[in-house]
């Protein structure tokens, strides 16, 4: 079998990932993912049919992209999506991009939440965590709220997209606003990745450019979101609900006394990685 030439799709596809090696640890991958993009296709039958194409008609389009994801514009913007928990996701500047680590909330809530049951996403953004539950559970229902109309926008478009709209809906609300839950009735299931990341901390850049600073940073202990949420939470839950919490690797003690401050019995539950992810407060 003869190898791919020099102007093949493979051989864009490794000058582009040599030269976002300077910008990024998965530099290959993503390399691979815009490429696929460019050609219309998915990464996997890229991969296996249409590597010794001639990439020349997709040169220049690729070549931007690359340019741009070389000054760390991060690859889901690029592409206008990320996939989480299996699905795909639109995202935009105005949400924060769904992360592998946040499928243990996900996971989570599977485990400890009823079949049917009402849930409150707190800080939707893309409505990641929201509609994957209910993607998983075709007999819940949820809210998302977000103080972003435009983040809430980018959920709706997702509801839609995965055929959940009859079953989530979104309003926009801040948990800093007083009365913004009096209307709202209580849930089975609390879900919330809030802003936990400390005022002033040094993000990469792909972070700190091109995602919304009102939903990473949480004041100068990155807890200042936790003291707003958890003291809310008896007025959201219903008998028997539960509360699950995203947490900074280095948080966990912190939220659990928060949380116990208020009464609640918290387990703690670690990422694929081994890291400390999420609190379950019931």
């Amino acid at each position: 079998m003869t190898e791919p030439g020099p102007a093949s799709v493979a051989a864009a596809i490794r000058a582009a990932a040599e030269r976002l090696g300077a910008t990024s640890d998965t530099a290959r991958l993503d390399a691979e993912l815009l490429m696929a993009h460019v050609l219309e296709t998915s990464r996997s039958q890229m991969l296996l049919t249409r590597m010794r194409d001639d990439a020349a008609p997709h040169a220049a389009a690729f070549a931007r992209l690359v340019n741009r994801r070389a000054a760390h514009e991060p690859v889901a913007h690029l592409l206008g999506e990320q996939e989480f928990y299996g699905l795909p996701f639109a995202v935009s500047p105005a949400t924060l991009i769904p992360r592998g680590d946040s499928e243990t909330i996900v996971e989570a809530a599977l485990e400890h939440a009823a079949a049917d049951a009402r849930v409150l996403d707190m800080g939707t953004g893309s409505g990641a965590l929201l509609l994957a539950f209910l993607h998983e559970r075709p007999s819940a229902t949820g809210i998302g709220i977000d103080a972003s109309a435009q983040a809430l926008a980018v959920a709706q478009r997702n509801s839609a997209a995965l055929g959940l709209a009859e079953r989530a809906q979104f309003r926009e609300a801040s948990w800093l606003d007083s009365g913004w839950a009096d209307a709202l009735g209580r849930f089975d299931l609390v879900l919330c990745n809030p802003p936990y990341v400390e005022t002033g901390a040094p993000l990469d850049p792909d972070v700190r450019d091109y995602e919304p600073a009102s939903a990473l940073f949480a004041g100068p202990e990155g807890l200042d979101d936790y003291r707003a949420i958890i003291p809310q939470l008896g007025k959201l839950l219903a008998p028997g609900g539960v509360a699950v919490l995203e947490i900074g690797a280095a948080q966990w003690q912190a939220v659990r006394a928060l949380a116990s401050e208020s009464g609640y019995t918290v387990a703690l539950r670690r990422d694929i990685g081994g890291r400390d992810r999420a609190l379950i407060l019931t």
